[in-house]
């Protein structure tokens, strides 16, 4: 069964993740004596030999940031075709990405990757593709996605889940009703509540 959830149903994938090989080992990264699971702001996501050697299949494919851009000419004619959708990670500045698509309008899907759920960046960067960005088009939260974030990442903006593999898509499709009447103005409702209630 699948486990995406969009448009509050579950339905099938039908996007390839395009994902560099691993090359070498990984290197522990370390931050005041303790090991860092996960990726800093601005850390470089995939190494110049990992990108050269990545395979892009025929198909819809969703591709990597780092991917994209160093194949984005020979991709041009896919994305213009709804062929390829824009994979972006949690720790890449969303500023450096905007700047270097410069439409996002042009991508039918964009993906925000959340490699270890450890901080709110997904929730920025959501907000932040649909206000500041005006992204218009599918926008889905891919990774260490958790049924307890899903109500929140629709407040941000997102319309799509790829819930992790490990859990529901079932349980994880009701969170998306825990709450009837948010009380704070956000991406999917921009009034708050005292101003959406006659008193």
């Amino acid at each position: 069964m699948s486990n995406l959830i969009k448009y509050n149903a579950i339905v099938a994938d039908e996007w390839t993740r395009v994902t560099p090989p691993t090359l070498g080992e990984e290197t522990v990264r370390k931050q005041a004596g303790k090991v860092v699971l996960f990726k800093l702001t601005g850390e470089e996501t995939f190494s110049a030999e990992q990108i050269a050697a990545t395979q892009i299949p025929a198909g819809k494919v969703l591709v990597p940031f780092a991917v994209w851009r160093t194949n984005k000419d020979a991709l041009a004619s896919r994305v213009s075709q709804g062929e390829v959708g824009l994979l972006i990670a949690t720790h890449e500045a969303i500023e450096d990405v905007i700047t270097e698509v410069k439409d996002i309008n042009a991508f039918a899907l964009v993906a925000v990757y959340v490699e270890r759920f450890a901080d709110g960046r997904i929730f920025t960067i959501g907000n932040l593709l649909r206000t500041r960005y005006g992204f218009k088009n599918e926008l889905r939260a891919v990774g260490d996605v958790l049924r307890d974030q899903l109500f929140f990442l629709k407040r941000s903006g997102f319309n799509s889940y790829l819930i992790r593999a490990d859990r529901s898509a079932t349980e994880a499709l009701a969170s998306l009703k825990d709450f009837s009447e948010p009380y704070q103005g956000a991406v999917d409702i921009a009034q708050p509540a005292w101003r959406r209630t006659n008193r």
